[in-house]
Parts: C-alpha cells; sequence; structure tokens
C-alpha cells in the first residue's frame, strides 16, 4: 500500500542513508537549512518548468515554426543570466540561485557548460551524495536557496 509518505519523497531527492549529523552540503561547507543551503529537488524542478514555459510562450510570441526557437531561447536566457547574475527568471521565481563553490556567480564559461548539459537532461537527473546533478559537477557549481 502506498503511504503518504512515499508520494512526497520524490520531491525531496534521492535519500541515501546518512551517518549522525550529515546532510547534503555538509562536505561542502554549506548549512543542513535555511538561507544558502542546498535547494530541494522541488524548487530546481520549479524553476525549470517556470522558465521553459516562459521560454515556449516567447517562441510562441515570435510566431517561427522552428522547433529549435524555444530550446535556444532557453539556452540564451540561461547562459547570459546565471553568467551575470547567478540565477535564471524561475530561479529568481522560486528562490534559488546558482553559485560556484566559492560563492561568485559562475561566469561564462562555466554557465555554459551548465546550460549545455541541463538541455540534454538525462546530466541533471543524475545526482551524487550532496544532491548536485552531473550538470553542475562538470560546472563545479551549485544551486542555493536565497
Amino acid at each position: 500500500m502506498i503511504n503518504r509518505d512515499d508520494l512526497g519523497s520524490w520531491l525531496e531527492g534521492p535519500r541515501i542513508d546518512r551517518e549522525d549529523g550529515d546532510w547534503p552540503g555538509r562536505r561542502l561547507g554549506l548549512p543542513e537549512s535555511g538561507s544558502h543551503s542546498l535547494a530541494p529537488a522541488w524548487r530546481r524542478l520549479l524553476g525549470l518548468v517556470v522558465d521553459w514555459f516562459m521560454c515556449l510562450a516567447i517562441a510562441n510570441l515570435i510566431g517561427s515554426s522552428n522547433p529549435f526557437l524555444a530550446p535556444g531561447i532557453f539556452a540564451l536566457e540561461h547562459v547570459l543570466l546565471v553568467a551575470t547574475l547567478g540565477y535564471s527568471v524561475g530561479h529568481r521565481i522560486v528562490g534559488i540561485e546558482v553559485r560556484r563553490l566559492d560563492g561568485h556567480v559562475p561566469g561564462l564559461l562555466k554557465s555554459l557548460i551548465r546550460t549545455l548539459l541541463v538541455i540534454l537532461v538525462i546530466p541533471a537527473l543524475i545526482f551524487d551524495r550532496d544532491n548536485r546533478g552531473l550538470h553542475d559537477l562538470a560546472a563545479g557549481t551549485v544551486i542555493l536557496r536565497r
């Protein structure tokens, strides 16, 4: 029988048996909860959905039948905004930000690496013990609560 905990657990990210006093982000020097702790999976997913639908709406307003227009707008938004501000429109709405491990905004190269892997989808679905996707591992970034 399915209980309420089973239905909501996927929003919290993967469950890994942890020792006492361990939490995702501890090895990175991040707090367990609150500002500047790792963002939960549901916020990351919601931010991505907001960005994607915004880019689809822009592509529809332009009126082009090019199937690469919406992904192109999405990539451009992510590369430029994450590189300079540390967040996209969707990230800002859900209260998360992308930072390098030293706390600075990612910059153009790291943002480009991260965005290309997010567009491929699969790397963003594979997480490590700190709930960082392969796109964040490759770029040396982390998604934090604001």
